[in-house]
């Protein structure tokens, strides 16, 4: 084999990952596994498509071995191959943040209330919610907190926010967090809880973006 064949074949099996992520449904797909491992009806669900199609998709994410499957009994659960595969979302969502306009454009219109996103950096708001002197808040349902969530946060699905205010302090700051910058889940716990007279936040990141700049992530046992 020539060197120029050689270079040819190892650029085709990098491109091959390029090919499997094409689809912003299997980013989408990713963003979801990031969270936990996921039935191919709980994925499609998360998606709004059909199962079939979600299926279809799977299948190129497990040829370019991104994701793993396992099954019990007549179901299939997926999970990403690894924390590299979460990473690699973070990246290539960064990096499409940095270059294109129309993306930046988008958040700007999901952050239309900046005073709403958290203006702290995430090593202070470990210090702070370790100190007691915020409430950080996990939106998203109790089976993904407990798969991994920020340290010190606390479980209260969205569905749950409006029957739980009780819970939540009048006297310090409530930031709320879901699946990541793309996620609305947070933002409606904000815009929420901001009209009920809270003083709440929302931080950008998820998981996969917290244990991606290198901060630790809890599981419950």
């Amino acid at each position: 084999m020539s060197e120029r064949q050689v270079r040819d074949l190892l650029y085709a099996q990098v491109a091959r990952i390029g090919k499997a992520v094409s689809s912003p449904k299997r980013l989408e797909l990713i963003e979801l596994l990031a969270q936990e491992e996921k039935s191919v009806e709980q994925l499609a669900s998360g998606a709004e498509i059909s199962v079939k199609l979600a299926s279809a998709h799977l299948k190129e994410l497990r040829m370019a071995h991104l994701v793993e499957a396992r099954r019990e009994g007549k179901n299939v659960y997926y999970r990403l191959a690894g924390d590299a595969v979460a990473d690699f979302l973070v990246t290539i969502r960064t990096l499409a943040e940095d270059r294109l306009l129309e993306l930046r454009a988008a958040l700007a219109n999901l952050a239309e209330h900046l005073h709403d996103l958290t203006p702290m950096s995430r090593e202070e708001i470990l210090n702070l919610a370790r100190r007691g002197e915020v409430m950080v808040l996990d939106v998203r349902p109790e089976t993904e907190y407990a798969a991994g969530h920020i340290p010190y946060a606390q479980s209260m699905p969205l569905s749950e926010v409006q029957k739980r205010l009780a819970d939540l302090p009048r006297d310090k700051p409530v930031v709320a967090y879901c699946r990541g910058p793309f996620c609305l889940m947070a933002k409606e716990a904000v815009e929420y809880l901001n009209r009920q007279g809270y003083r709440a936040i929302r931080l950008e990141d998820g998981v996969a973006e917290w244990r991606a700049h290198g901060l630790p992530v809890e599981i419950n046992p």
